[in-house]
């Protein structure tokens, strides 16, 4: 096994130099795990939000070999759960195969004041 943490050049950067976007566990056999850090993105509605943070996690999976359909699992965080629906309405744009495993939490607030929405994924990589 195999450990590499990165934060891709070719993908969105995260808003500060303290972490890593992804940690890349390979496996011996050559598939891998891909855990994305939670993501934030600029708006005004909760739907720019959401859709943006969809983006950049699809840029970020992109920059390795992946895509949103390899996603396995997704955690989310909203600061008003009463706007589910409407952030789910979006996910729904961005998730269109077979629904990844998933939990959804109401945050008092995000590192950022104007973020309505954080979202983390782990996505599994199995070599063409």
């Amino acid at each position: 096994m195999n450990v590499t943490l990165t934060s891709p050049a070719d993908a969105p950067q995260p808003a500060n130099a303290y972490y890593s976007q992804i940690a890349r566990v390979e496996q011996a056999d050559g598939d891998a795990l891909l855990f994305l850090s939670g993501q934030i993105a600029e708006g005004e509605t909760l739907a720019e939000q959401t859709r943006g943070v969809f983006e950049t996690i699809d840029a970020l999976l992109k920059s390795q070999g992946a895509s949103l359909a390899d996603v396995i699992n997704i955690r989310t965080y909203l600061t008003d759960i009463g706007r589910l629906d409407e952030y789910g309405s979006v996910r729904r744009e961005f998730l269109t195969g077979t629904a990844p495993t998933s939990m959804t939490f109401e945050v008092p607030r995000l590192f950022r004041p104007e973020a309505q929405v954080e979202i983390e994924v782990v996505a599994a990589v199995v070599p063409a």
